[in-house]
């Protein structure tokens, strides 16, 4: 068992939030906050993700180096083998209301990192090293695996989102879980962790448009 290292463990799945709470995470002295776009600065640790898409042995240690906290996929996906090495993590489900978790996704890292359909997604793939690579990953991991190849199934995407939810619920104690929705503020997370409150407003970074544009800010970097 390692009891040093992630001390904070978000499993809500990706647009639920994930962004925010990454940024209030690092505010709150529990930085650097891993969050799946991370993937892709680190294409040597690729590997170790793709052994827990195959459910080998993973040194998830290794996989969070230089980290102290994680949120979003795809540690989201794999929160019981993390919190197997990691056991006295603080756990964060956050969740949103489930027809509106699903149009979001469906504007956003579906097209980008699922169907790959968007022309923006289209671009990216050409310009930002790795990107394919990242994609093929996410692809594998999250729209195969997590939701069986049915995301645009909308009724069976959304029964496994709630079952995923549930099964944190389920098996984690009450002591050890937040669950939270991305307009809970401060004051729930803050309680939870054990810290004040900073004198500044709680992030959010959820919108669409937000998304779409830290892609441009990708590919606008990849450029120069």
């Amino acid at each position: 068992m390692v009891t040093e290292g992630l001390r904070v463990l978000g499993v809500g799945v990706g647009r639920t939030g994930t962004l925010s709470l990454k940024a209030a995470l690092e505010l709150l002295g529990f930085g650097p906050c891993f969050h799946g776009r991370h993937v892709l600065d680190h294409p040597d640790r690729l590997g170790l993700w793709e052994a827990a898409a195959e459910e080998r042995p993973v040194d998830w240690t290794a996989v969070f180096d230089g980290y102290r906290s994680s949120v979003d996929w795809p540690g989201a996906a794999f929160w019981r083998e993390i919190l197997a090495v990691f056991p006295d993590a603080k756990v964060i489900l956050t969740e949103r209301e489930p027809d509106g978790w699903y149009d979001s996704v469906a504007r956003t890292i579906y097209p980008m990192f699922g169907t790959g359909d968007d022309p923006r997604a289209k671009e990216a793939l050409r310009v930002v090293p790795g990107l394919d690579v990242f994609t093929r990953f996410h692809r594998r991991m999250i729209w195969d695996g997590f939701f069986g190849g049915r995301f645009a199934d909308r009724e069976h995407a959304i029964a496994v989102y709630e079952a995923h939810n549930a099964a944190v619920r389920r098996e984690l104690l009450p002591e050890q879980l937040l669950v939270c929705g991305p307009d809970a503020g401060w004051e729930p997370l803050c309680a939870f962790l054990g810290v004040e409150a900073p004198d500044a407003p709680y992030p959010h970074l959820n919108d669409p448009e937000g998304f779409w544009g830290r892609v441009a800010a990708r590919m606008a970097e990849s450029r120069r």
